[in-house]
């Protein structure tokens, strides 16, 4: 995430019936917001780099985190499909929370079994992510999760990805959103419902 949130970059970037969440008040979720840390040149100059380790690090805070994704999902749920790295680990709670499986979403080459794939842009070239061919069954509920949304490249190859497997996406949660980058509105133009707890605008 670069100095200027209409320039940063994507370095952490990375069903149901559809409903459209109602925007939370400014502060709803101001505690959780301090929770992230932002570290300023990272990876290289320019950059603010939204740091949601330590808000993982406080358990309080990744409880309530969890709790509230889980009141903000609606319908039934059969899996939640988490994007490698970081939104394994809200994927995996909460879809304990929701009585659900987990659904890995992995870059190219890291899954043993047979995969289908989905290509996406990148500022210069593009990347593949992928999942198991029989991780989940044609008319599955599935909701996608990720620590941040920015330009929201990868999780609409991951809702892509999905749909070519036969899934129902109709709903994705994200701790952090990048407004200006506008990954989450390019997201809801893709019939996806985004409920983000938190967001970084323009500086």
């Amino acid at each position: 995430m670069r100095k200027s949130m209409n320039r940063r970059m994507t370095t952490n970037d990375r069903g149901g019936q559809s409903h459209v969440e109602q925007p939370a008040p400014a502060t709803a979720n101001d505690d959780l917001k301090a929770l992230i840390r932002t570290i300023p040149d990272f990876p290289k100059p320019g950059i603010q780099f939204r740091d949601v380790t330590t808000l993982l690090l406080d358990r309080r805070g990744f409880s309530s985190c969890i709790a509230r994704m889980a009141r903000a999902a609606t319908g039934p749920v059969d899996l939640v499909a988490g994007i490698e790295a970081r939104g394994f680990l809200f994927a995996g709670a909460l879809a304990d929370r929701l009585g659900a499986g987990v659904l890995l979403i992995r870059k190219d080459g890291k899954l043993p079994g047979a995969t289908i794939a989905e290509d996406y842009a990148l500022e210069y070239g593009q990347d593949r992510i992928a999942m198991h061919a029989d991780a989940c069954a044609p008319g599955a509920n599935v909701l996608l999760v990720d620590d941040l949304i920015a330009t929201g490249g990868t999780a609409r190859a991951a809702v892509r990805l999905l749909r070519k497997a036969g899934a129902r996406i109709t709903q994705a949660q994200f701790l952090v959103d990048l407004p200006d980058l506008g990954g989450a509105a390019a997201l809801r133009e893709d019939g996806v419902d985004v409920h983000a707890l938190v967001a970084f605008e323009g500086e």
